[in-house]
C-alpha cells in the first residue's frame, strides 16, 4: 500500500516528506506485499520466501488552524492489492479516527474535519489496514502511522509577570541594570521563527534602554536627579518572527522610581533672622523655631542644629526635632530687660548622614544669624534672698519681732511694695507681718519642745499692680531656754539580792531633759539632803550623766521588808539650773550565788526551785495518775483469793501472804508497838495456825524471862536458836526482822528536834556552799542569824 501526502507544500516540506518516505521504507519494511509462494524445482527441496508488505509507510502533516469550508486533505492510503475494482476496503483507527480524521474506505483518502491547534496537541497516532470487502479478511497486516500538526504563527508573546514596579538610585551611572523582563511564546520554538522574540522600548526614552535579546532594562542617561523627576513609566514590547514584519507582539509596563541619595546640602532660606522674647519667659521653655531646607528625603535629610558662637550662647540653647527637622530654641537663664535688651546667635544646620560619593557637591551644612530681642514686661517684686531663716526664743511675748524680709520692683518704675503672709497653713497664723516694712512678729507663745520649727510663705505685690505677686519661703527656728527640769529616763526595776554585800552596785540610772543640749547636757545626781541618812542604800554620781545605786549593809530579808523606796534628786546644767526629785523602787529578791534573780516573792516557795506553773501542773497530774494506779492495783489484789493451807507435799519456798494491815503508828489500840521496842514486853509466841508444832516452847519461855539482862548480841543469838528449833518456819534460810534497839546509850540523844530554842554563836553561811540540796536550810539559818543580829 502506498501513502500519498499533499501536505508538503514548500520545498522544505517536500524534502521532509521525501526523507520520511525513504526512512519509512527502509526501517519499517513498507514495500509491496505478496502472498507466500512455494516454488518446486525438480531435484531441489521446497524453499519458503519471506512475505513482503504491499504498501508504502509515511508520516502525514496537517496545518493547524485551518479555517476553510471544506475538510482539509491530509493524504491517501493505497494497497498493491487494490486493482481499482473496489474490492479493497480501507479502515482507519486510533486517535481522532472517525471524529477528526475520516477516510474514504474505497479510495483511501484521509481528510481532517476540524480545525486543529498545535499548542493543545502536537500529533496523532493512527492505525491503517486494508481488508477484502467480500470476505472481511485482512489483505495486509495493520500498520501504524502519525499525523503531525504543523505549527503556524498564531500566538503572540506574553509577559506573565507584568506590570513591573522597580526602583533605582538617583545619580546612578549610565548603563546601570534596572530589571530584566521575559516574554514567552506558545508557538513551536523548533519550527521557524514563530517563537523567536525580540525586545524593544516603546516609551521611556531617552532615559532607559532595553537589550533586544535578553530583555535587560538599563539607565540611558548620566546623573538622573530624583529632585528633578522621580517617577518614570517605561513600556517594553516583545515581538516574535525575530521582529520581522508580520510578527505578533505583546507589551508590558515597567514603573521605575528613583530612590533618594544625599546629594543636596541643607540651606537656610534666609541669612538673617530676628526673634522677640519677653523677659518673663520661663527658664527651660521653648521661645522660637528655625529650619533649614533639604531637598532630600528620609535619613538623607536628617540634620542637627548647633549654636556655634554669639553672646547669647550661654543664655539660649537649641535642640533638633526629629519629626519636623526644626531647631527648637530654649531659654537656659532668666532674661532681664533692664540689664540686656538683645542677643545674637550664629546657628549651624548640618546633615548627619553623609554620602562621600557626593562630597564634591558640599559642604553639607549651612549657617545663619539669629538676633533675639528681649521685650520689657512689668514684673512682680523681687525678694533680695531666695529664702529666709529667722530665730526667736520660746516663751517670747506676743508681738516679739522675728525678722524682716525685703522685696523691690525690678522695673524702671520702681513701684512701692506691699507685704502679706499667705494663709494657706495653720503655721501661717502664728505670725504677723508689717505690710509696709516686711517685719515679721510672733502671734502666739511658742514651746520649742512642742514645735521647734515653723515654715511660712511671705508674698509681696506692687501697690500699683496688685496682681503681680511673688512669694518667698521663710523658716522660723524656735530657740530653747531652760524651762524643763530633768527626770529619770525610764521607770527602773531595781533589785537587791538577799545575800548582797555592802558597797555592791545594784542599779545604774540615767536622766533625760526635754531641753536641748545647751540647757541640759550635764546632769547631777544626789540623794535628798532633807531626809535622814539612808541606812540601806547610797548613791554615787558617775559624772557621765549616770549614777549608781549601792548597798550600805550586808543582808536583806524578804520576810522582813520586800520593797524599799529611794528618793533621788536630779539637776541639770542650764541657766538657771532646774532640778526634780524622783523615787526609785527597789525590790528584795532571792538570788543565785552568781547574782541571778531566783524569786522576788516571799510566799513563792515552789517557784524558788525554778519550776513554772505548767511544770507544777504536770507534776500534780503525774502524782494523781500514780495514785490511781496504786489504788487499782490494791483493789485487784484484794479481789484475788488464795488458799490458807499449803499442801504438805509442796511446803518449800512458799510465801504465805496476809492482807491484814495495821492501823499504823497512830493506832495504839490494835497493837502494842512497845513489843517491838522492848523484848521484855513481848507476848507469848503465837504458833501458826496452818502447822502443828511438834515440840513445846519451853526454851522460848525461858529465854523471854531473861531478856532484860542481855544486850543486842545475845538477843540475836537467842532468836537465831529459836528459829533453828522452830518446826513451823520454812526449812531454808529466811529473813527475820526485829525492831529491838537495845538499852539506852550513856551518851544521850543526838536528835536536833529539841534544840530549836538553844542559841549558838556558830556562823551558818557555809551552808550556802553545799549546793542546791541545802538551799532551804541555808535560807532558814540565814534568817535566824539575821533576826538575832538585828
Amino acid at each position: 500500500m502506498r501513502i500519498t501526502s499533499t501536505s508538503c507544500i514548500c520545498p522544505v516540506l517536500v524534502c521532509l516528506c521525501f526523507v520520511q518516505r525513504c526512512y519509512g521504507a527502509a526501517h519499517h519494511g513498507s514495500i509491496k506485499v505478496t502472498r507466500n509462494q512455494t516454488k518446486h524445482i525438480e531435484g531441489e527441496t521446497e524453499v519458503h520466501h519471506r512475505p513482503k508488505r504491499g504498501w508504502v509507510w509515511n508520516q502525514f502533516f496537517v496545518l493547524e488552524e485551518h479555517m476553510g469550508p471544506d475538510p482539509q486533505y491530509v493524504g491517501k492510503l493505497h494497497s498493491n492489492s487494490d486493482k481499482g475494482d473496489g474490492s479493497v476496503k480501507y479502515i482507519l483507527t486510533g486517535e481522532g479516527a472517525g471524529t477528526i480524521f475520516i477516510i474514504d474506505d474505497t479510495t483511501g483518502d484521509i481528510h481532517s474535519t476540524k480545525s486543529l491547534d498545535r499548542e493543545q496537541k502536537t500529533h496523532y497516532v493512527l492505525h491503517a489496514q486494508a481488508i477484502d470487502r467480500r470476505t472481511n479478511k485482512p489483505l495486509e497486516p495493520e500498520s501504524e502511522f502519525i499525523i503531525k500538526v504543523q505549527d503556524i504563527n498564531d500566538n503572540a508573546p506574553k509577559f506573565t509577570d507584568g506590570p513591573y514596579i522597580v526602583t533605582v538610585p538617583e545619580m546612578s551611572e549610565m548603563g546601570t541594570s534596572v530589571l530584566q523582563v521575559t516574554a514567552t511564546d506558545a508557538d513551536d520554538p523548533t519550527y521557524g521563527n514563530s517563537a523567536r522574540v525580540v525586545y524593544s522600548i516603546l516609551q521611556g526614552q531617552p532615559y532607559f534602554s532595553v537589550d533586544p535579546k535578553t530583555g535587560v532594562i538599563r539607565t540611558a542617561l548620566h546623573n538622573m536627579d530624583r529632585e528633578a523627576r522621580e517617577h518614570y513609566s517605561v513600556v517594553i514590547q516583545a515581538k516574535d518572527m525575530a521582529g520581522q514584519v508580520g510578527g505578533l507582539s505583546g507589551s508590558t509596563t515597567v514603573n521605575i522610581t528613583l530612590t533618594d541619595v544625599n546629594d543636596n546640602p541643607p540651606r537656610f532660606p534666609q541669612k538673617h533672622y530676628q526673634l522677640y522674647v519677653p523677659e518673663s519667659a520661663q527658664v527651660g521653655s521653648a521661645v522660637g523655631k528655625i529650619k533649614a531646607n533639604d531637598a532630600d528625603t528620609g535619613s538623607n535629610a536628617d540634620m542637627k542644629y548647633t549654636i556655634i558662637n554669639g553672646d547669647g550662647s550661654g543664655v539660649f540653647s537649641i535642640s533638633t526635632d526629629k519629626e519636623t527637622r526644626e531647631g527648637i530654641i530654649s531659654l537656659k537663664k532668666p532674661l532681664n530687660y533692664e540689664k540686656k535688651k538683645s542677643y545674637t546667635l550664629n546657628i549651624e544646620g548640618a546633615n548627619t548622614h553623609l554620602d562621600f560619593r557626593f562630597s564634591h557637591l558640599g559642604p553639607f551644612k549651612d549657617v545663619t544669624m539669629l538676633k533675639i530681642i528681649v521685650g520689657d514686661v512689668d514684673e512682680p517684686p523681687l525678694f533680695t534672698m531666695p529664702s529666709y531663716v529667722m530665730e526667736v526664743y520660746e516663751n517670747a511675748k506676743i508681738g516679739t519681732a522675728v525678722g524682716t524680709v525685703t522685696a523691690q520692683d525690678p522695673d524702671t518704675a520702681n513701684s512701692l511694695v506691699r507685704y502679706f503672709i499667705d494663709r494657706n497653713t495653720e503655721e501661717d497664723r502664728y505670725f504677723t507681718i508689717d505690710a509696709n516694712t516686711g517685719t515679721i512678729k510672733t502671734a502666739k507663745i511658742f514651746d520649742r519642745e512642742e514645735t521647734p520649727w515653723y515654715n511660712i510663705t511671705v508674698a509681696a505685690s506692687e501697690i500699683d499692680n496688685p496682681e503681680l505677686v511673688s512669694h518667698v519661703q521663710v523658716g522660723v527656728r524656735i530657740l530653747d531656754i531652760n524651762d524643763n527640769p530633768p527626770e529619770l529616763a525610764r521607770e527602773y526595776d531595781a533589785v537587791v539580792c538577799e545575800n548582797a554585800k555592802p558597797g555592791q552596785v545594784i542599779q545604774t540610772i540615767t536622766a533625760t531633759d526635754k531641753d536641748n543640749s545647751a540647757n541640759g547636757a550635764r546632769f547631777h545626781f544626789s540623794l535628798d539632803e532633807g531626809l535622814s541618812l539612808n541606812p540601806n542604800f547610797t548613791l554615787r554620781d558617775n559624772e557621765d550623766n549616770t549614777a549608781s545605786i549601792l548597798t550600805r549593809r550586808r543582808r536583806y530579808s524578804r520576810t522582813t521588808q520586800d520593797t524599799y523606796y529611794l528618793p533621788v534628786l536630779i539637776s541639770d546644767g542650764g541657766v538657771p539650773p532646774l532640778s526634780s526629785s524622783s523615787t526609785l523602787t527597789i525590790r528584795v529578791c532571792a538570788c543565785e550565788k552568781d547574782g541571778r534573780v531566783r524569786t522576788c516573792h516571799a510566799e513563792a516557795f515552789l517557784s524558788s526551785a525554778g519550776l513554772s506553773t505548767g511544770a507544777l501542773i504536770a507534776i500534780l497530774l503525774c502524782v494523781v495518775i500514780l495514785l490511781a494506779i496504786v489504788v487499782l492495783f490494791i483493789t485487784l489484789r484484794r479481789s484475788k483469793k488464795e488458799p490458807l493451807i499449803i499442801s504438805e507435799e509442796d511446803v518449800r519456798e512458799n510465801v504465805v501472804t496476809y492482807d491484814d494491815e495495821g492501823g499504823g503508828e497512830e493506832d495504839t489500840e490494835a497493837f502494842d508497838i512497845t513489843a517491838l521496842r522492848n523484848p521484855s514486853a513481848a507476848e507469848e509466841l503465837k504458833y501458826r495456825r496452818d502447822v502443828r508444832p511438834e515440840v513445846k516452847p519451853v526454851l522460848r519461855h525461858h529465854a523471854s524471862s531473861s531478856l532484860d539482862s542481855i544486850d543486842v548480841q545475845e538477843f540475836i543469838k537467842q532468836r537465831l536458836a529459836e528459829a533453828d528449833l522452830d518446826p513451823s518456819v520454812p526449812p531454808y534460810d529466811s529473813l527475820q526482822t526485829y525492831a529491838y534497839e537495845g538499852h539506852r546509850s550513856e551518851a544521850g540523844s543526838i536528835s536536833s528536834l529539841d534544840s530549836a530554842t538553844t542559841h549558838s554563836d556558830q556562823d551558818y553561811n557555809y551552808l550556802g556552799d553545799w549546793g542546791p540540796e541545802f538551799k532551804k536550810l541555808a535560807e532558814l539559818y540565814g534568817e535566824i542569824e539575821s533576826e538575832r543580829t538585828t
